[in-house]
């Protein structure tokens, strides 16, 4: 009779702690889904609910390859936009429960609205699908994408006739260049590698293989120092411009309320990322340190006039002429020349 109780006292007591660990990752589950569309901000403290903090010895949040038991957003461990982790809850009874969570991050500030004028307008060959684009001196460098399509060319601003071209096999989907000195390196969509050319000549110099951690080719610029390249995340990658099969750092993207997925093509000026967005009518203007979006562009009227499919012919296409920006896109058949007020 004894052992029967005591049996039935120990399985009440593994029920009961067994509705407790659930109430307490519950209670850490709503606090967190409440929290996603309002964020954080760095430096913001995680106010988690009084279940779970009574409940607790230590409390810590995993990364995956890191850890940190502060409950602070920390620059250190969290990135701008989503943050995948795992709250680690030790009990005070030995036990550790684990929580999956999202943890969105958010710019403090909001981004200012950029406005521009359109000051000239020049020809742009309605057949070319941009998807990088340059300016040096009066010549453009372009990238055209498409599967048995996709070339390296360039041409005088204000003329549609290639000076020079070199065209990419069938199974290459050209994306965004950029230009280091006399080379220009260009990336491809899904073949996991980019190319090296002669500017002046584009005469195929070499290959290059992209590192693991970006999935695909988008968008790539030249910060002085670095190659940046887009993969259609959320993410900037900074690539060893001697060998850009080795990333040295990383930012993600994000404004004061929206973290901005599909980073497209890129352009570095005066110590700022511009960036498309794809199949949206905006450029943003990105902090490389961090990855704040500081100002944004609404380029809806132009995007309006050359846009009749909005999953193919988009804005895409950003160079500065001295501190004029150009903008084009896939398959316009304009290049504006804009004033930024």
């Amino acid at each position: 009779m004894k052992i029967r109780t005591l049996i039935a006292l120990l399985a009440f007591t593994l029920l009961v702690s067994c509705n407790k660990d659930k109430e307490i990752l519950n209670t850490l589950n709503n606090y967190n889904l409440s929290m996603e569309a309002t964020g954080y901000h760095f430096g913001d403290k995680l106010d988690l609910p009084k279940e779970v903090t009574d409940n607790a010895e230590s409390i810590s949040i995993s990364f995956g390859d890191k850890e940190t038991s502060k409950l602070i957003v920390d620059p250190k461990f969290f990135t701008l936009g989503d943050n995948a982790v795992t709250f680690v809850i030790r009990k005070k009874g030995g036990e550790t429960l684990n929580q999956d969570a999202t943890i969105n991050v958010f710019a403090k500030n909001p981004e200012a609205v950029l406005n521009y004028e359109i000051i000239k307008e020049y020809p742009h060959d309605p057949k070319n699908f941009v998807q990088g684009f340059q300016i040096e001196g009066n010549t453009i460098y372009e990238s055209d994408g498409q599967l048995g399509e996709s070339r390296i060319l360039k041409y005088t601003l204000g003329s549609t006739t290639p000076l020079a071209e070199t065209r990419q096999p069938e199974n290459v989907f050209s994306e965004g260049c950029t230009i280091i000195g006399d080379k220009i390196y260009q990336l491809t969509w899904q073949n996991k590698k980019g190319f090296v050319y002669d500017k002046n000549s584009l005469k195929l110099l070499s290959e290059f293989p992209y590192p693991n951690v970006m999935g695909e080719g988008w968008g790539l610029t030249y910060d002085g120092k670095d190659l940046v390249a887009s993969d259609g995340t959320k993410n900037l990658y900074f690539l060893d411009a001697a060998d850009p099969s080795k990333m040295k750092r990383y930012i993600s993207v994000a404004g004061s309320s929206e973290v901005y997925d599909s980073i497209n093509e890129l352009e570095y000026h005066n110590s700022f990322i511009y960036a498309n967005v794809w199949q949206k009518p905006i450029i943003l203007k990105i902090d490389p340190a961090t990855g704040e979006v500081v100002g944004k562009f609404d380029f809806s009227a132009i995007a309006k006039e050359n846009t009749k499919d909005e999953t193919n012919d988009v804005l895409n296409g950003i160079a500065f002429k001295g501190d004029n920006m150009l903008v084009t896109g896939k398959l316009w058949s304009k290049i504006y020349e804009v004033a930024i007020k």
